[in-house]
């Protein structure tokens, strides 16, 4: 952290004074600790069977051999129905053999091809002589693999050392969510909590490991840490207020009924996790971007650099407002497509529990959002101007031309030595 090259970037800042390293020590310690302790308190246990839970059921692959289609006179050929297709089962039992097998059909079903492949549903206990495969889906296994590989070679491509370090804090992302958010949600502990831990321990860990351990990285992740438990606190009033319970389509009522999970404590965990992922990207750029005011202005103070600051951060805000506003829309566009065709009301649509709930999330992250950028601007700049020095630098006053010109002359022979050095050596 005190270290006088930042991770991954070119340019060599002060030395940090010992000051700002013991007091952000003295910060940054306890919450890693406490972060800690909290993950391994909450961490889920093994989950128990429930009885008759066990299921021989299993999910096969396979590829669509032929697709015989029945003729219908007058019908375009995409509409014509098929009946059976022969699919070679991959793997299984009966791995290699061909088996005949009813196409789904129906509003929304998928289209096969001869040459598709496709996932099985195996359940040997089908019975009533009935064949134990059915056509499921089609196995997009191989296309992501080969959207992830070219995902991971384009972010190193551009990014080199920086984008291994970003996959590697991408993989752990993922490892925390499926290994201890979402466990410890479905086991009973309380999401809010599970969700502000596991923000808390993603980003402690994926910041260092992508930016490195340095004076900068930890102001952005202090700035991280007070607008995400300003997050936190504002979506719980919010919530309270707007009486939002969290169940607002079938997957959360699913989750009400089957499994009492607490469906209010889920809709706040999502608001803060959600907000984790551009809270991270604006502290860093704030972070970097006063300290890098500070190395290529030494004379500037504390106001200067938080004044200019935060112009690069209100610029940065208004973007991303823009760019959350359109992710939410993008993904609610099927059921604004549905409240359109409905055609009710303006003030009916925006009240009702879905949109109500975007809504809240959206304002809670944008404020979230804004009150980052002065947090963490103002650490960067008090702690840049405390590596400056106690006062501002003092630029050096501008020589006449033609003294600047015998300054020229007299640095490239700086390294010879004197006449009168030369005189006493001779002497």
């Amino acid at each position: 952290m005190g270290a006088n090259h930042s991770h991954g970037t070119e340019h060599v800042t002060a030395p940090a004074s010992r000051s700002a390293v013991v007091a952000t020590l003295s910060v940054l310690v306890p919450l890693a600790l406490a972060t800690l302790v909290a993950l391994v308190w909450l961490w889920p246990g093994a989950a128990e069977d429930e009885p008759g839970a066990e299921t021989s059921v299993r999910r096969l692959t396979g590829t669509v051999v032929t697709k015989p289609c029945r003729d219908v006179a007058g019908a375009p050929a995409s509409t014509v129905p098929c009946g059976d297709a022969a699919v070679r089962v991959a793997e299984g039992p009966d791995a290699g053999r061909d088996v005949t097998l009813r196409l789904p059909s129906g509003p929304g079903a998928q289209r096969f091809a001869a040459g598709d492949d496709i996932v099985l549903i195996y359940n040997p206990d089908s019975g009533s002589g009935a064949s134990p495969y059915q056509i499921s889906d089609h196995d997009r296994s191989r296309p992501l693999w080969l959207f992830g590989a070219a995902f991971a070679l384009a972010v190193i491509a551009f990014g080199r050392w920086r984008g291994v370090t970003a996959l590697a804090g991408l993989a752990i992302t993922f490892v925390l969510l499926l290994t201890f958010v979402i466990p410890a949600i479905l086991q009973g502990s309380p999401p809010m909590l599970v969700a502000i831990v596991g923000s808390a321990a993603i980003m402690l860990v994926v910041l260092y490991l992508t930016h490195g351990f340095t004076l900068t990285t930890s102001m952005a992740v202090l700035g991280t840490l007070t607008s995400l438990a300003l997050t936190g606190l504002l979506s719980y009033a919010a919530v309270g207020l707007a009486r939002l319970n969290g169940i607002s389509d079938d997957s959360s009522f699913t989750l009400d009924m089957s499994h009492s999970i607490d469906t209010q404590g889920l809709l706040l965990a999502s608001i803060i996790i959600g907000a984790l992922g551009v809270l991270d990207d604006v502290t860093v750029t704030q972070a970097v971007t006063v300290t890098e005011l500070a190395a290529a202005n030494p004379s500037y103070g504390l106001r200067r650099l938080y004044r200019a600051g935060g112009r690069v951060g209100r610029a940065h805000i208004a973007s991303v407002i823009n760019t959350i506003i359109l992710a939410y829309a993008g993904a609610s566009l099927p059921l604004l497509l549905l409240f359109s065709i409905g055609d009710q009301p303006l003030g009916e649509v925006l009240t009702t529990p879905v949109i109500a709930q975007e809504i809240v999330r959206s304002i809670v992250g944008t404020i979230g959002l804004i009150s980052a950028v002065p947090i963490t601007t103002a650490l960067a700049a008090l702690v840049n101007t405390r590596r400056a020095g106690d006062g501002p630098a003092v630029p050096p006053a501008v020589p006449p031309a033609g003294r600047r010109r015998r300054r020229r002359g007299d640095q490239s022979t700086s390294a010879l030595p004197s006449t009168r050095s030369l005189r006493r050596a001779r002497s």
